[in-house]
């Protein structure tokens, strides 16, 4: 910190916590908070009027400097960045000018450089009342706030990679919710309000990766709008039989769990599109697999699977991606499937441009050959 004469600092070193990252920025003590947003947009990629800045759980105002907001030589502010605004110096998109529009910024005299600018910015709740979208992942949470009850007609909830334990029953006054993000917190059977979950009869996409979560519940199949269920990395050890209801379900992400069998009735999700089910304990799937006409993309690896439904081929007629690596399914056991010809023929003409390098002209079937590729 450096000082003049008179013994006041003509310079201060602030910590800027973004991102799990701490950046430090020196200014001058009469600098503006819209000064530090400035030095903070080439950093960040952030837009200044993207950035909400907090000191002591105060928001700074751009306005103030850093000793009227009383910020000092060493002080740790935080920097949340608002939805839609990371464009850093590109342009701005469609979604950040309507997000701009509804903050009702008024900046007076823009080209004159010696005319002061007044901003005034709407509030975090209101953003979220106003755009229907609550993105609060990396925000080091351990609660849901309370605030996201009063937000009514919200269609996202991100409140993912945080440290949130309980999810509570009045997740359910979110009527209007179509995605729900929990994934990466550390919610287990215990603290996970189910009523409140499956009564959210508009959702689509529910994501509970990365928790701990040992047993999903029948009422699961309440769910009839899911699209997309994504409850990879837990400790699951079966599904419930209900899961069958889910009828819209596209993608089912259940890799690295503990599921020892699959329920018949999920052969009745016939929107399926993506399973994964690597990394489990599976010694085999149910004959009803063949009802999944839908099929294209089937992750099996990892598992002490010795056969696959002898109608997954012949009944899967859109099947092209299906990975058995670290499985005990030999190539014989796969050419004696009825089938098994035209999906190769279907997995070859899908890959043939990414895989040409890696199979040549082989007749032979890698099976974690397709394991990342597109679909």
């Amino acid at each position: 910190m450096a000082t003049e004469s008179g013994g006041g600092p003509t310079t201060i070193t602030v910590h800027v916590k973004f991102s799990g990252r701490s950046i430090p920025i020196s200014l001058s003590p009469d600098a503006t908070v819209r000064d530090l947003k400035s030095h903070l947009q080439p950093l960040t990629n952030v837009l200044p009027r993207g950035q909400k800045l907090i000191y002591k759980g105060k928001i700074l105002v751009d306005t103030m400097t850093m000793k009227s907001s009383e910020v000092l030589d060493g002080s740790k502010i935080m920097l949340i960045a608002s939805h839609g605004l990371h464009q850093g110096d590109g342009p701005i998109t469609k979604d950040a000018s309507s997000l701009s529009s509804s903050r009702r910024i008024v900046e007076a005299n823009r080209t004159e450089e010696k005319k002061p600018k007044i901003s005034i910015e709407m509030s975090q709740l209101d953003r979220w009342k106003v755009t229907g979208v609550v993105a609060l992942s990396e925000c080091h949470l351990k609660v849901v706030p309370e605030e996201i009850w009063a937000c009514g007609e919200v269609r996202v909830l991100d409140i993912s990679n945080n440290s949130i334990q309980e999810i509570p029953a009045k997740i359910g006054s979110l009527r209007s919710i179509h995605k729900l993000l929990l994934n990466a917190n550390d919610i287990s059977d215990e603290s996970i309000k189910w009523e409140g979950i499956t009564s959210l009869k508009s959702l689509t996409v529910l994501s509970l990766s990365q928790n701990h979560l040992a047993t999903l519940p029948p009422a699961i199949g309440a769910l009839t709008s899911l699209q997309q269920l994504h409850i990879s990395n837990n400790k699951l050890t079966s599904l419930p039989a209900e899961i069958g209801l889910l009828s819209q379900l596209q993608i089912l992400k259940a890799s690295n769990n503990r599921i020892s069998s699959v329920p018949s009735s999920l052969g009745n999700c016939y929107s399926l599109i993506e399973v994964d089910f690597s990394s489990n304990l599976l010694v085999e799937l149910p004959e009803t697999f063949g009802n999944l006409r839908n099929l294209k993309v089937l992750h099996l690896s990892n598992n002490g699977l010795k056969l696959l439904p002898p109608s997954l081929f012949k009944m899967c007629s859109k099947l092209s991606t299906l990975d058995l690596h670290n499985t005990e399914i030999t190539m014989d056991i796969l050419r004696q499937i009825e089938g098994w010809e035209e999906f190769d023929e279907r997995r070859r003409s899908k890959h043939q441009k990414q895989l040409d390098f890696r199979v040549g002209h082989s007749a032979g079937f890698d099976e974690g050959a397709d394991k990342n590729e597109g679909r």
